[in-house]
């Protein structure tokens, strides 16, 4: 079983991937931003925490499965995702941020089972995809634009 300062360490370590993530969302201005992502991390970990928690408790008196709370957690987000997702006209616009939101409920869950390097790591490689990878597809964008117009 988890003593107090683990639980505390996870908990306060969920914030803070939760937050690099969400930080990037609240900068550009999306509905899901800083605070919705850490409330999906933040809530994602506490119910693996929990679901842990439960199983050791009561491992000797009855069978139970602490992946299946966390198997809610990932239907549970999904629908989550499934409403910042809208269609307006001939785009849909949402997807980036659903996905990012279902990431950030998977670092929860990571951080909260303990998988730490995991949890860094794709928090890491998420925010780099958000930042860098924008960029990189606003130029290739530009360029592409560019180079249709000079064909023409």
């Amino acid at each position: 079983m988890l003593n107090e300062w683990e639980t505390l360490w996870r908990v306060v370590l969920s914030v803070v991937l939760s937050g690099l993530i969400g930080i990037e969302r609240e900068f550009r201005q999306k509905g899901a931003g800083l605070r919705t992502h850490i409330l999906v991390g933040l809530g994602s970990t506490l119910i693996t925490l929990t679901s842990f928690y439960i199983f050791d408790t009561y491992r000797d008196i009855a069978v139970f499965d602490p992946t299946r709370m966390i198997s809610g957690i990932v239907t549970g987000i999904g629908f989550l995702c499934a409403g910042t997702i809208i269609q307006a006209e001939s785009r849909v616009m949402g997807l980036t941020s659903a996905a990012v939101l279902w990431i950030v409920s998977g670092v929860g869950i990571a951080v909260g089972a303990g998988h730490y390097i995991a949890a860094v790591a794709v928090s890491a490689i998420v925010f780099f995809v958000l930042v860098v990878l924008r960029s990189f597809e606003l130029k290739l964008a530009q360029k592409l634009k560019s180079d249709h117009r000079d064909k023409k």
